[in-house]
């Protein structure tokens, strides 16, 4: 189910097929850690359609508390913010750079990351570069591949059965999201 949610087609160009692309990407401490510290997210390729699955996660993210930066250079506003046609038009930095593109646009993306001082690149399922995941890393940015952030955020944090899921977190009390918590309680 999680990756109907979040699922991008394109395969995992400028990767090997032995998974040795792991090694590369942040471990589930390392991706725990980035969903804690970090709170301003663009989100490369989000669709202002809200039957996408960007706008999904988009939406979820922003009511646990993440601040969103749009960024399609086709559409005006995605939930209401403005939407940038690229990282560099956005005005003030961002901590997280989210990937909803297919892996043939990785590189250049990440390219961009790196000049505006982002500090992770994060790459949807069924994205993985890489190459533009070690140039990334030499760069000083953390990196996260083949990963929805929706689905980490709530596998960490207790979400997952809102998708029917068994997240292994047992709680009589529902969700409700708190200003400026990420979804923590």
């Amino acid at each position: 189910m999680s990756s109907l949610v979040c699922s991008l087609a394109g395969g995992s160009v400028g990767s090997t097929s032995d998974g040795s692309w792991k090694a590369l990407a942040a471990g589930p401490q390392e991706r725990l850690a980035i969903l804690r510290r970090y709170r301003r997210v663009a989100m490369v390729g989000v669709s202002a359609n809200p039957l996408r699955p960007s706008h999904f996660v988009a939406v979820y993210l922003a009511n646990r508390g993440y601040d969103i930066v749009p960024v399609n250079p086709r559409a005006k506003t995605v939930l209401g913010r403005p939407s940038f046609p690229s990282l560099s038009a956005i005005p003030e930095p961002v901590d997280v750079v989210d990937i909803f593109r297919p892996p043939q646009f990785v590189p250049a993306i990440v390219e961009e990351a790196i000049e505006i001082g982002a500090k992770v690149v994060w790459m949807q399922f069924d994205i993985v570069h890489e190459e533009a995941a070690r140039r990334a890393r030499e760069a000083g940015l953390e990196v996260v591949m083949d990963q929805c952030m929706k689905v980490e955020h709530a596998r960490f944090f207790g979400g997952l059965s809102a998708l029917g899921l068994n997240g292994g977190v047992v709680s009589a009390r529902s969700w409700a999201p708190k200003e400026g918590s990420h979804g923590l309680r």
